[in-house]
């Protein structure tokens, strides 16, 4: 065992941050080998300090990590991806809050992870840095985020009777992971409807790289019924909803 002393550089997404003391920084990262870490940017807030800047939220960094018993310390940090529109725009800063916030919740410490997952959500602050629709690229996030943490909705078959699903408005269930056909709902429980055309974006975003989906054209109300049932979701994965999507609701 290498010990508390042990070294290692490593990429590092910011996801979360919060000060401590008068000087320094806890920041929550999300990294390719390690997972998810809490590590401690000694005399971040310093203006002097060469960490200050580079440990700013939702940008990559390329950092320089010391172990510790309980908290990794950050040596070094150098920003690689600065994301300059996720702290200039409110909706873009908001989606990027909210692919951040649940990452963080649905990510363990201390658990390894695919190094898929910390590529996922770098492409995905990029996406909602640049790309002319963030609602979409925030939409894929979510869609494959579920599928690496073991939560990929069912949208071929009703999760009830199996049977392939037909081509006429469906309901979600969040307790069953996926489609029930109209047959198998029961209202008043955790079946939500989806609309045909709802659901074939659904299952486009799914199977889809995303090159193939950047382009489409989504009407507000189309987004609004996706946002409507995936963020139900994932609200019911994580027993809570996130504080960043009533935020970025309020925000549009």
């Amino acid at each position: 065992m290498a010990g508390a002393e042990r070294s290692f550089r490593t990429p590092a997404l910011i996801l979360r941050r919060f000060d401590l003391g008068e000087a320094d920084r806890v920041l929550t990262i999300l990294t390719p080998a390690h997972g998810k870490l809490e590590v401690v940017a000694k005399g971040a807030r310093k203006l002097t300090s060469p960490r200050t800047g580079h440990v700013e939220l939702f940008t990559r960094a390329e950092m320089l990590i010391n172990s510790g018993r309980e908290l990794g310390i950050v040596v070094q940090a150098e920003m690689v991806s600065p994301y300059l529109a996720l702290r200039d725009d409110l909706v873009r800063g908001a989606s990027a809050g909210y692919a951040a916030e649940i990452t963080d919740r649905f990510v363990s410490p201390g658990e390894i992870y695919p190094p898929a997952l910390f590529t996922l959500l770098d492409a995905a602050f990029a996406r909602i840095d640049s790309d002319p629709d963030p609602r979409l690229a925030l939409r894929y996030f979510e869609m494959h985020l579920l599928d690496l943490v073991g939560f990929r909705p069912e949208l071929n078959e009703c999760v009830i009777g199996h049977e392939p699903v037909q081509p006429q408005d469906q309901f979600f269930s969040y307790a069953e992971g996926g489609v029930v056909c109209p047959r198998d709902a029961v209202r008043g429980t955790s079946h939500v409807p989806v609309s045909m055309l709802t659901l074939k974006i659904m299952r486009h975003l799914q199977r889809s790289r995303y090159e193939a989906v950047r382009d489409l054209q989504i009407s507000r109300a189309l987004h609004d019924d996706f946002e409507r049932v995936m963020v139900g979701y994932v609200s019911y994965l994580l027993e809570r909803r996130p504080h960043s999507a009533d935020l970025l609701r309020r925000i549009r």
